[in-house]
Protein backbone atom coordinates (compact mmCIF):
# COMPACT_ATOMS: atom_id res chain seq x y z
CA UNK A 1 0.00 0.00 0.00
CA UNK A 2 1.65 3.45 -1.02
CA UNK A 3 2.32 6.05 1.56
CA UNK A 4 -0.20 9.30 0.52
CA UNK A 5 1.42 11.37 3.56
CA UNK A 6 3.04 15.16 2.69
CA UNK A 7 6.36 15.19 3.23
CA UNK A 8 7.69 18.51 5.02
CA UNK A 9 9.63 20.57 2.93
CA UNK A 10 10.97 23.09 5.51
CA UNK A 11 13.56 20.07 7.32
CA UNK A 12 12.42 21.05 10.26
CA UNK A 13 13.48 24.59 9.92
CA UNK A 14 10.97 27.18 10.87
CA UNK A 15 9.98 30.16 8.77
CA UNK A 16 10.70 33.74 10.30
CA UNK A 17 6.88 34.17 10.78
CA UNK A 18 6.72 31.14 12.90
CA UNK A 19 8.97 32.44 15.35
CA UNK A 20 8.19 35.79 15.52
CA UNK A 21 4.34 34.89 16.28
CA UNK A 22 4.78 33.83 20.32
CA UNK A 23 7.27 37.35 20.57
CA UNK A 24 4.46 39.41 18.87
CA UNK A 25 1.73 37.77 20.64
CA UNK A 26 3.23 38.33 24.28
CA UNK A 27 4.26 42.36 23.27
CA UNK A 28 0.03 42.79 21.76
CA UNK A 29 -1.53 40.75 24.63
CA UNK A 30 0.75 43.41 27.47
CA UNK A 31 -1.35 45.79 25.98
CA UNK A 32 -4.69 44.40 25.68
CA UNK A 33 -4.58 43.01 22.17
CA UNK A 34 -5.44 39.41 22.62
CA UNK A 35 -6.23 39.69 19.10
CA UNK A 36 -3.03 40.72 17.06
CA UNK A 37 -4.91 41.37 13.45
CA UNK A 38 -6.91 44.72 14.79
CA UNK A 39 -3.88 46.07 14.89
CA UNK A 40 -2.68 44.87 11.67
CA UNK A 41 -5.65 45.38 9.83
CA UNK A 42 -6.50 48.67 11.29
CA UNK A 43 -7.22 50.90 8.38
CA UNK A 44 -9.66 47.66 6.79
CA UNK A 45 -11.59 47.61 10.02
CA UNK A 46 -12.19 51.13 10.53
CA UNK A 47 -11.89 52.71 7.05
CA UNK A 48 -8.31 54.68 5.36
CA UNK A 49 -9.92 57.97 7.01
CA UNK A 50 -10.61 57.44 10.53
CA UNK A 51 -7.05 54.84 10.34
CA UNK A 52 -5.78 58.15 9.52
CA UNK A 53 -7.12 59.91 12.14
CA UNK A 54 -7.09 57.74 14.89
CA UNK A 55 -4.56 54.48 16.06
CA UNK A 56 -5.26 51.93 18.61
CA UNK A 57 -3.10 51.69 21.55
CA UNK A 58 -4.60 49.65 24.69
CA UNK A 59 -7.54 47.73 25.18
CA UNK A 60 -8.41 47.69 28.83
CA UNK A 61 -10.24 44.66 31.00
CA UNK A 62 -12.57 46.28 33.78
CA UNK A 63 -12.33 44.64 37.22
CA UNK A 64 -16.19 43.11 36.53
CA UNK A 65 -14.73 41.86 33.10
CA UNK A 66 -18.16 42.93 31.27
CA UNK A 67 -16.84 44.24 27.92
CA UNK A 68 -13.13 46.07 27.12
CA UNK A 69 -12.74 49.51 26.43
CA UNK A 70 -10.64 50.38 23.17
CA UNK A 71 -8.21 53.11 23.76
CA UNK A 72 -7.51 55.47 20.30
CA UNK A 73 -5.04 58.14 19.85
CA UNK A 74 -5.92 61.02 17.85
CA UNK A 75 -4.85 64.32 17.50
CA UNK A 76 -7.27 67.23 18.97
CA UNK A 77 -8.80 68.36 15.59
CA UNK A 78 -9.85 65.16 14.74
CA UNK A 79 -11.13 64.34 18.49
CA UNK A 80 -14.64 65.08 17.83
CA UNK A 81 -14.94 63.28 14.26
CA UNK A 82 -13.47 60.12 15.93
CA UNK A 83 -15.97 60.88 19.05
CA UNK A 84 -18.78 60.89 16.66
CA UNK A 85 -17.95 57.84 14.95
CA UNK A 86 -16.81 55.53 18.29
CA UNK A 87 -20.26 53.53 18.14
CA UNK A 88 -18.99 52.56 14.40
CA UNK A 89 -15.71 52.00 15.44
CA UNK A 90 -16.56 49.48 18.56
CA UNK A 91 -19.09 47.61 16.20
CA UNK A 92 -16.24 47.16 13.51
CA UNK A 93 -14.03 46.10 16.04
CA UNK A 94 -16.70 43.59 17.76
CA UNK A 95 -16.90 41.88 14.20
CA UNK A 96 -13.44 41.41 13.85
CA UNK A 97 -12.90 39.96 17.43
CA UNK A 98 -16.58 37.67 16.94
CA UNK A 99 -18.32 38.69 20.02
CA UNK A 100 -19.08 41.94 22.06
CA UNK A 101 -15.56 42.33 23.08
CA UNK A 102 -15.22 45.78 23.20
CA UNK A 103 -18.14 48.11 25.53
CA UNK A 104 -16.52 51.40 25.02
CA UNK A 105 -14.33 53.46 23.33
CA UNK A 106 -11.97 56.08 24.77
CA UNK A 107 -10.72 58.78 22.81
CA UNK A 108 -6.70 60.06 23.72
CA UNK A 109 -5.70 63.56 22.41
CA UNK A 110 -2.27 64.32 21.18
CA UNK A 111 0.12 66.88 19.43
CA UNK A 112 -0.86 65.99 15.25
CA UNK A 113 2.43 63.70 15.10
CA UNK A 114 3.44 61.82 17.98
CA UNK A 115 5.90 62.49 21.01
CA UNK A 116 9.14 61.63 19.21
CA UNK A 117 7.91 63.02 15.64
CA UNK A 118 7.05 66.40 17.03
CA UNK A 119 10.54 67.59 17.70
CA UNK A 120 10.73 71.31 16.75
CA UNK A 121 13.69 71.86 14.83
CA UNK A 122 16.13 74.46 16.45
CA UNK A 123 17.86 76.82 14.64
CA UNK A 124 19.65 79.13 16.95
CA UNK A 125 18.62 82.62 17.88
CA UNK A 126 18.02 84.80 14.57
CA UNK A 127 21.12 86.35 12.97
CA UNK A 128 20.54 89.98 12.86
CA UNK A 129 21.08 91.99 9.60
CA UNK A 130 24.20 93.90 10.34
CA UNK A 131 25.83 95.79 7.64
CA UNK A 132 29.65 95.43 7.13
CA UNK A 133 31.30 98.47 6.55
CA UNK A 134 33.09 98.16 2.48
CA UNK A 135 36.39 99.24 4.02
CA UNK A 136 36.01 96.22 6.73
CA UNK A 137 34.94 93.92 4.06
CA UNK A 138 37.87 94.73 2.15
CA UNK A 139 40.40 94.56 4.96
CA UNK A 140 38.90 91.19 5.14
CA UNK A 141 39.13 90.28 1.88
CA UNK A 142 42.31 91.49 1.83
CA UNK A 143 43.84 89.16 4.64
CA UNK A 144 42.27 85.83 2.83
CA UNK A 145 43.87 86.57 -0.81
CA UNK A 146 46.02 84.24 -0.49
CA UNK A 147 43.65 81.10 -0.31
CA UNK A 148 43.70 78.70 -3.28
CA UNK A 149 40.28 77.51 -2.17
CA UNK A 150 37.11 79.51 -2.93
CA UNK A 151 35.04 78.25 -0.47
CA UNK A 152 37.76 78.48 2.22
CA UNK A 153 38.30 82.11 1.07
CA UNK A 154 35.13 83.54 1.46
CA UNK A 155 34.59 81.36 4.50
CA UNK A 156 37.55 83.23 6.01
CA UNK A 157 36.77 86.60 4.91
CA UNK A 158 33.47 86.68 6.55
CA UNK A 159 34.80 85.29 9.90
CA UNK A 160 37.63 88.36 9.54
CA UNK A 161 34.89 90.87 8.66
CA UNK A 162 32.77 89.37 11.64
CA UNK A 163 35.79 89.44 13.81
CA UNK A 164 36.60 93.02 12.38
CA UNK A 165 33.24 94.56 13.45
CA UNK A 166 33.01 93.55 16.82
CA UNK A 167 36.13 94.82 17.48
CA UNK A 168 35.14 97.88 16.12
CA UNK A 169 31.91 98.07 18.20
Amino acid sequence: MPDYRRQSTTKGFKTAAQLMQPRIRKATEARGFAVVRLLTHWTEIVGEGLAKAATPIKIGYGREGMGATLTLLTSGPHAPMVQAQSAQIRERVNACYGYNAVARVRITQTAPSGFAEAHAPFSGKPKSERTVKPEIRHTAEELSRDVESPDLRAALAALGANVLTKSKN
